[in-house]
């Protein structure tokens, strides 16, 4: 009997513990600025999540998207740092006007990030012989030893 209430208490423990893990958090917004050089809305986020060790930057960009009255592709979220302790994070998000500005104006490693971008990049071997071969010439004429010779 009193092994069947100590795992009904358990039970009970892990339950509340998870109830709590799956609240929802609460997002505020900051220092907001519309920056119309860059096409786009920046601001400073803090995410309150009391109980969870963070929250995904998936359900952030929807939750920004939804406060902000765009679709979730143009938002970019990145630079969270949880306080000491948990229950706080802290980062940056942007909110472009289209994806156009997003494409132009983002770096490269947020929209590889997102998997908007892709670069092909040559073997090391290619590039190595390709660095040996522009020493050899001055000049324009690197561009043209660079791109590769016809055969």
């Amino acid at each position: 009997f009193s092994s069947n209430v100590l795992f009904l208490s358990t039970c009970v423990r892990l339950a509340s513990w998870l109830l709590r893990m799956s609240e929802s958090c609460t997002i505020r917004t900051r220092k907001f600025l519309t920056n119309r050089l860059l096409q786009r809305k920046q601001m400073i986020v803090d995410v309150l999540h009391p109980g969870r060790p963070n929250v995904p930057k998936a359900d952030l960009r929807e939750n920004l998207a939804k406060m902000y009255k765009t679709t979730q592709d143009v938002v970019v979220c990145f630079g969270f740092r949880t306080a000491y302790g948990g229950g706080k994070s802290t980062g940056f998000a942007l909110i472009y006007d289209s994806m156009d500005f997003l494409k132009k104006n983002e770096p490269k490693h947020r929209l590889k990030r997102m998997g908007l971008y892709d670069k092909t990049k040559a073997s090391r071997k290619q590039r190595k012989e390709r660095k040996n071969r522009q020493k050899k010439v001055r000049g324009t004429k690197k561009a043209k030893v660079g791109a590769g010779k016809k055969k």
